[in-house]
């Protein structure tokens, strides 16, 4: 598979790169930024959702605050971080105080029970579409955030989760074939729109991958995208084998009636699974650490030598050509 860098990293390329000059800004091919804080390093993230773009417009309040907060914890556990707190930033078009409350209601929730509490934030109008964006900080030992680079041949690719379970969620809401193929199972149609309106960041796994992988990320954007960025970050290539990504027995169902094909689900957006790289010879440790904590890991490729882009590879090991890696913004 090949892939331009995106319009959305090719901007901040441009335009905001130049400004970074902090040695914590990692000249922005990161995830997220450091702060020395005494012994600790602060971890920063910043993410934004917007209607229209990252929810629908008649999604309830209380799993729009949800997501909001989870998408910066899904990049915090990534770097190996625990949650210390947020800031939040509200654009709404008018004041509804029973959408504000019930988005209160979700959003104090999931900071109680993530440990992340609300530090402060700014609440303005405006005439487009309601805009939530939340900065999020994480604490790790100094010199312990774990990058997008640092991958190295011979680390095999593991991914948490199930992959693709939100981007069907999506179609179902938008009333796509998927929606038709699972009218007669509304748990499972529940299951996948649950997926794609509040996901599940694996905070519980932040310490071990900050003990044992080489190179981590969220996978935000799909996973056929997102694993060729931290490649690319990490001057590696990959071979994946498509029949080792996880997949629910949903999208399972889905692929062999032929409803989607596997692009849907590896280029599709919204997993917030992490996708790292681990050496070999930790590998059963960093399986037992993830059992402990009760996330599903799976070992879907290799990292491989070489500047080439990665490859995703089928049953027979011939490669898989992919017309759209991930989403982009621009």
């Amino acid at each position: 598979m090949t892939q331009a860098p995106s319009g959305e990293d090719s901007l901040i390329a441009r335009y905001f790169k130049p400004l970074a000059t902090d040695p914590g800004a990692f000249g922005l091919i990161d995830d997220a930024a450091t702060i020395p804080a005494g012994t600790d390093d602060l971890v920063v993230n910043t993410d934004a959702i917007v209607e229209g773009v990252h929810y629908l417009p008649e999604d309830p309040a209380d799993t729009i605050a949800r997501k909001a907060l989870r998408v910066n914890l899904s990049d915090l556990a990534a770097k190996g971080a625990v949650p210390a707190g947020f800031l939040l930033t509200l654009a709404l078009r008018h004041k509804d105080e029973a959408w504000l409350a019930a988005f209160a209601c979700g959003l104090g929730e999931d900071a109680a029970a993530f440990g992340c509490p609300l530090l402060g934030g700014d609440t303005v109008s405006t005439p487009g579409p309601v805009m939530i964006s939340i900065t999020a900080w994480g604490r790790v030992p100094k010199g312990r955030m774990v990058h997008r680079f640092g991958a190295r041949p011979g680390d095999r690719v593991m991914v948490t989760g199930t992959i693709g379970d939100a981007a069907l969620g999506l179609r179902i809401l938008q009333g796509k074939a998927e929606a038709a193929a699972l009218a007669d199972d509304p748990a499972v149609r529940d299951m996948l729109i649950g997926r794609y309106r509040v996901p599940q960041p694996r905070a519980a796994l932040a310490a071990a991958v900050r003990e044992f992988a080489t190179a981590a990320m969220d996978v935000s954007d799909g996973l056929a995208g997102d694993l060729a960025k931290l490649c690319a970050a990490s001057r590696v290539s990959a071979d994946i084998a498509l029949p080792h990504i996880p997949t629910s027995a949903a999208a399972a169902k889905l692929l062999t009636m032929g409803v989607v094909q596997p692009e849907t689900l590896i280029s599709g957006g919204d997993d917030y699974e992490i996708l790292c790289a681990i050496p070999p010879a930790q590998c059963p440790s960093f399986r037992t650490a993830a059992g402990l904590a009760g996330v599903a890991v799976a070992d879907i490729g290799v990292i491989v030598d070489g500047p080439g882009a990665p490859r995703v590879l089928d049953g027979q090991g011939r490669p898989v050509i992919l017309q759209r890696l991930s989403y982009s913004h621009f």
